[in-house]
């Protein structure tokens, strides 16, 4: 670890939190507002610091009379309700690791889940038990539930490994699962020490990013199963005595209505959003708010003046993975920011970065290539994930030569500066979703009236990718609207319903290599021809977020 990163910092989240319910107890630390509280079902209200303690200390209390403790992991299928945030303290101060369930995954996303995590208990939204309690059995495994309606909650199974031990910053702090480029997602493990030096970043960065303690109020539509709700915004407000305003999701016609009546000082937002608000009328209350920046990343640069220039702040944009944490995020926060160029900033003194060509050179400036990242000093890794569980292989791969790398291709100017360009991944981010290529292709290959299958993206001027699908039918199987609409349905019973594909193609054959591998640069060149020439079936009207 890095010296002093966390010098007087407690040593895990919860500790963050009682510290700071001890100074500031009677400050805002969680709103929910009227319209998220209608769609989610909870109570609006604004919980104080020592109002939260009350919750979590009951929820703590709840967890260790059943048997539950430290090695124990937990799902949490909660959405952006509160009780996310006050089950993630609570099982935090016994030393239970936290599993946050995205809601849109069904079932062989949920199985894998359960199976690979080996969670043993979940709080779980009223309605969502038998899912996984369905998902567990089909796995052979006994998951406990606790949630606002569920019954008392069973006593633990098995004693949980590290019985005993007082947690601390090496302790597990949550599994989050990220979408790789091997069909399955990946588990990376976080420690302790990866949420505190989020908080601790976010609190000493500075600059255009400067957090007044005890003041901001950060407006996030962002879901707590990300590691930008769930560690950022998170413990940037905890660390700070800040008060955390969690919105179920983005609703561009009542935006501004909520950045109003939370008073919000602080924004996160990805790249979408800018455009969906520009898009709205101009209105005489556009600057009427009380926002200071906005913190995201991923903005058209097209937009990203047009934006400033109408609503009077800036959009800081940034650069992290879930793998990377804090330990190398790199910011926009100074000018200049080269506004409209994709710039994400400089790096601190804290990060070392390279740009690396195919050919393992450092690019020079101006030249795109992969990025590499370490956090600087005595250990590379600090701030960053501890690995991919069960999965030492690629966890070396990712840190070979001792650098991580992130699969994203950039380019550094003479200045420092660094300027996005793609992503060298087979990953399509949709509306800030990661989505595995191989994963809906895996899918899609059950069907029987399939052959073959490619996916990959094209570029949406809203959402950013939208999955495109290179299907080649059996013989027989005639290609048409009919079949492409029974394949979006095939896919949102099985699969989130941002992963199913927005479009559909039907071809004669994929590019393959020799070895009967997808040729990926070529499936890509694929899809944008057909694009271009509209030979595709446009199901996109049919990804609906609310199915069920």
């Amino acid at each position: 670890m890095t010296a002093d990163a966390l010098a007087g910092l407690p040593s895990t989240v919860a500790a963050v939190f009682e510290a700071t319910a001890t100074a500031l107890p009677g400050n805002d630390f969680l709103q929910v507002l009227p319209e998220t509280a209608a769609i989610l079902g909870v109570e609006a209200r604004t919980w104080s610091y020592a109002e939260a303690a009350v919750e979590i200390a009951r929820l703590s209390a709840m967890y260790s009379a059943a048997g539950y403790g430290h090695g124990h992991r937990a799902g949490l299928l909660l959405l952006n309700r509160p009780e996310f945030i006050f089950h993630f303290i609570a099982l935090n101060q016994l030393g239970i690791s936290v599993v946050p369930i995205n809601p849109d995954w069904r079932a062989a996303e949920l199985e894998f889940l359960i199976a690979h995590s080996e969670i043993s208990v979940a709080a779980c939204i009223p309605g969502r038990e038998q899912v996984l309690l369905t998902a567990a059995g089909a796995v052979g495994r006994d998951v406990a539930l606790a949630g606002p309606h569920a019954a008392p909650l069973r006593r633990a199974t098995a004693t949980a490994r590290d019985a005993g031990r007082v947690p601390d910053a090496d302790t597990e702090c949550a599994l989050l699962y990220t979408s790789g480029t091997t069909g399955q997602p990946k588990g990376c493990v976080l420690p302790n020490e990866y949420f505190l030096y989020a908080g601790r970043w976010y609190n000493t960065v500075g600059g255009l990013c400067d957090v007044r303690r005890g003041v901001e109020r950060m407006l996030t539509p962002l879901p707590l199963t990300h590691m930008n709700a769930m560690a950022v915004s998170t413990m940037c407000m905890t660390l700070s005595g800040g008060c955390l305003v969690l919105l179920d999701r983005f609703h561009p016609a009542t935006w501004w209505e909520s950045v109003r009546l939370s008073r919000a000082t602080i924004i996160h937002y990805l790249g979408v959003m800018p455009a969906m608000l520009l898009g709205l009328p101009a209105s005489n209350a556009d600057r009427s708010h009380n926002v200071r920046f906005g913190f995201g990343a991923g903005v058209n640069p097209r937009h990203h003046a047009v934006f400033e220039d109408r609503f009077g702040f800036p959009l800081l944009e940034a650069w992290a993975m879930t793998e990377t944490g804090s330990g190398a995020v790199v910011v926009a926060n100074r000018e200049p920011r080269h506004v409209g160029t994709a710039c994400f900033g400089a790096a601190l003194p804290d990060v070392l970065c390279r740009v690396v060509t195919e050919g393992g050179e450092d690019a020079p400036p101006g030249v795109p290539g992969e990025l590499f990242v370490r956090h600087a000093g005595s250990d590379p890794k600090f701030g960053f994930f501890r690995c991919y569980l069960k999965d030492d292989a690629a966890t070396a791969q990712a840190w070979a030569g001792g650098w991580f790398h992130t699969g994203d291709l950039v380019s550094r100017q003479i200045d420092g500066t660094f300027r996005f360009v793609d992503r060298k991944k087979n990953v399509i981010r949709r509306s800030g979703e990661n989505i595995s290529a191989v994963e809906v292709e895996s899918v899609i290959a059950q069907h029987p009236d399939v052959r073959a299958i490619g996916v990959t993206a094209v570029p949406d001027p809203v959402r950013g990718d939208e999955v495109f699908g290179c299907v080649v039918l059996r013989p027989g199987v005639a290609a048409n609207d009919d079949w492409a609409a029974q394949l979006s349905n095939f896919c949102r019973r099985r699969l989130a319903y941002y992963k199913a594909p927005g479009y559909v193609a039907f071809c004669a054959a994929l590019p393959l290599t020799p070895t009967e591998k997808i040729q990926r640069s070529k499936l890509k060149q694929l899809a944008l021809d057909l694009w271009d020439r509209g030979e595709f079936v446009d199901v996109r009207s049919m990804k609906r977020r609310d199915e069920e």
